[in-house]
């Protein structure tokens, strides 16, 4: 399916890796967003369940293999183009996880950082992103 205008809404998953107080974060390597700081994260593969998708998005860009947590988050992005028509159209759930290993970049990330909460604007995450991030490392703090 086409992530540029497409005839239907493409399903997304996301990961917020928590350890030690901190969050890993990837470094797009492609555009769209090449060079953006972000979770790791990907498109659903027709067949592939949510949970086999994150891990799998997971190990593809960081070398991880983790343990999954709840759904922490789920929304929906539509960019529309001048002509008022949709761009894209991306539904998107976001998981917290965690795991022991330790992260490489893999072939859709630049580079890997692990953030503590007020480190997170030093790399430039996206507000919504920062407010996923932040909801994980709460999650984890809960006893």
């Amino acid at each position: 399916m086409a992530r540029e205008y497409p005839d239907r809404p493409v399903v997304g998953v996301g990961a917020v890796i928590v350890r030690d107080g901190k969050a890993l974060i990837v470094k797009r390597a492609h555009a769209p967003r090449q060079g953006e700081w972000s979770l790791p994260g990907g498109m659903l593969d027709l067949g592939e369940s949510l949970d086999d998708a994150v891990r799998r998005e997971v190990r593809e860009e960081t070398g991880l293999e983790v343990t999954l947590g709840p759904i922490i988050e789920t929304f929906d992005r539509v960019h529309r183009d001048a002509d008022g028509r949709v761009r894209y159209h991306f539904v998107i759930v976001d998981y917290v996880c965690w795991t022991s290993g330790e992260p490489i970049a893999g072939s859709d990330a630049e580079a890997v950082a692990w953030v503590a909460a007020d480190e997170i604007d030093r790399y430039g995450v996206n507000p919504h992103a920062k407010a996923v991030i932040l909801r994980g490392l709460h999650y984890h703090q809960q006893p």
